[in-house]
């Protein structure tokens, strides 16, 4: 038998599903910026990453801003609570079919997992992203603010290194969108709102 519970608000879901777009737009087009294939011409993707780029900057100030307001900044609070538990059901439970040890609740969206790595994405790997990108897009303003001695190409290889990073995570976390109740009921979640849980 399975419940309904409602997760995710509306603006929670208009906020994942744009910056899942921008996000893989940026990596689209800043592989092509990097010379990996020619979709749009060079000049097109650096025009468009940048734009899409501050795109996601106004979205992020409006989310904080809401996460803020509306008290949801607590479901991204770090716990320890089942993390093994919930490491060892991703690792080998769930291929056994045994029930999952966290269940979300409109209090508790996140299990522990999610929660310790949506903080590290935003400790360790959107500012590693953000100041390589702005150090990149103002390159000739370096002199005025005595960054001279910095070395383009390392700012460019961390630059790369977060975008393979956001790609490794973009991947596991469409895997893991298809290990709920149903394979797209948590999927439907992000869409409606509603999740089935067992």
């Amino acid at each position: 038998m399975s419940e309904r519970v409602y997760l995710f608000k509306g603006f929670e879901r208009f906020w994942h599903w744009s910056q899942a777009a921008l996000i893989i737009f940026m990596l689209v087009s800043g592989f092509e910026i990097r010379g990996t294939y020619n979709l749009l011409g060079f000049e097109r993707a650096v025009d468009l990453h940048v734009t899409a780029a501050w795109t996601l900057v106004g979205l992020w100030v409006f989310a904080i801003f809401w996460h803020v307001t509306t008290g949801e900044w607590r479901q991204y609070i770090p716990t320890f609570d089942k993390v093994v538990a919930i490491m060892n059901y991703y690792s080998s439970g769930i291929f056994k079919n045994e029930p999952h040890p966290f269940k979300p609740s409109s209090r508790q969206k996140h299990n522990p997992l999610q929660r310790l790595t949506y903080l590290a994405i935003l400790t360790l790997l959107s500012p590693l992203i953000w100041i390589t990108g702005w150090l990149y897009l103002y390159y000739a303003d370096w002199a005025n603010w005595g960054l001279s001695s910095l070395q383009l190409e390392w700012v460019a290889t961390g630059h790369v290194i977060g975008a393979f990073l956001m790609l490794a995570f973009l991947i596991s976390h469409l895997y893991l969108a298809t290990t709920g109740h149903k394979v797209t009921s948590q999927i439907k979640a992000m869409i409606t709102g509603w999740e089935e849980l067992d």
